[in-house]
């Protein structure tokens, strides 16, 4: 590590170090020998980079907050909470993630979260189903609400 205030490589020990973020990450404060100059780093993971790829074959990085604004959407009105919406994004780049595969299509992300949807709430489920599958007419509604289990009906 290079010393911010006398630029020595190398040359400190840590004085502290305690997990932040959950123990996503470490903040370690730091001090030259130098220079006895003081500084604090962080470590963290290097996460893996997601990489949607949409039904145009364009990719995008994976955006938590874009998919947290459509679930918010799907939810609007809905006796779901803003903490349940947050557990159920995480819930999602969990198994992104596990996946350990770089790229993910778009398809494959929008029927992973239409399935989870329909764990959180039904109502919620129908209205991303509706637009996300692009519903054209009423019957397709139907048939979608025809498909769910007598208890979530």
């Amino acid at each position: 590590m290079r010393c911010p205030y006398c630029a020595t490589l190398d040359k400190d020990h840590v004085l502290d170090s305690r997990p932040i973020r959950d123990g996503a990450a470490i903040r370690r404060r730091r001090e030259c020998e130098a220079c006895q100059g003081r500084f604090t780093t962080f470590e963290e993971v290097e996460e893996l980079r997601l990489l949607v790829i949409k039904s145009n074959g364009a990719r995008e990085p994976f955006q938590p907050n874009k998919l947290r604004r459509a679930i918010e959407l799907a939810c609007k009105k809905r006796p779901v909470t803003d903490e349940a919406i947050s557990l159920f994004v995480e819930e999602i780049e969990r198994v992104l993630y596990k996946q350990a595969e770089r790229e993910v299509a778009s398809r494959a992300l929008g029927e992973l979260v239409v399935e989870k949807l329909r764990q959180l709430d039904t109502v919620a489920y129908v209205r991303f189903a509706s637009v996300y599958r692009q519903f054209e007419d009423a019957q397709e509604f139907r048939d979608l609400i025809e498909r769910l289990p007598e208890s979530e009906n």
